[in-house]
């Protein structure tokens, strides 16, 4: 039995500006993931806070709201294997000073705010948030 899911990932203002998600997207690619749909948006701050509900109650809830909706994002949907796990080993730690060689977030995150990259966290969690971005 396959262990095919699909995970949420986010290029993140940061790295659009600086051009990145070609590289980005190839990196996923490197590591088996299938892009399932893409799309280049920009949301609204009020769309970002409904996005990070899960965060609200954190002192670093208003800056991430207002960070991700600064400038473009690249909504993907990602799918492999064991895609949630994968996707977050790629991504690398939240801080990209604590990132291992060869993750995203290592080789193009700026700071822990502005670290190029989101994913979801959990299969639920992926779920939720690709409906968020994909309600078609």
């Amino acid at each position: 039995m396959s262990n095919t899911e699909q995970t949420l990932s986010i290029i993140k203002p940061d790295a659009v500006e600086r051009n990145l998600e070609n590289e980005i997207k190839e990196m996923f690619k490197n590591k088996g993931f299938v892009i399932v749909k893409e799309k280049k948006i920009q949301i609204e701050k009020s769309e970002a806070e409904k996005f990070y509900k899960v965060h609200e109650t954190k002192p670093f809830y208003n800056d991430l709201c207002t960070y991700l909706s600064s400038g473009p994002i690249v909504v993907m949907i990602l799918e492999k294997e064991s895609a949630v796990l994968g996707n977050r080993e790629l991504m690398g730690a939240t801080n990209p000073t604590d990132a291992e060689e060869g993750t995203i977030r290592k080789k193009y995150g700026i700071s822990i705010d502005k670290n190029s990259v989101h994913g979801s966290d959990s299969v639920d969690n992926a779920k939720i948030e690709i409906d968020f971005f994909f309600k078609d």
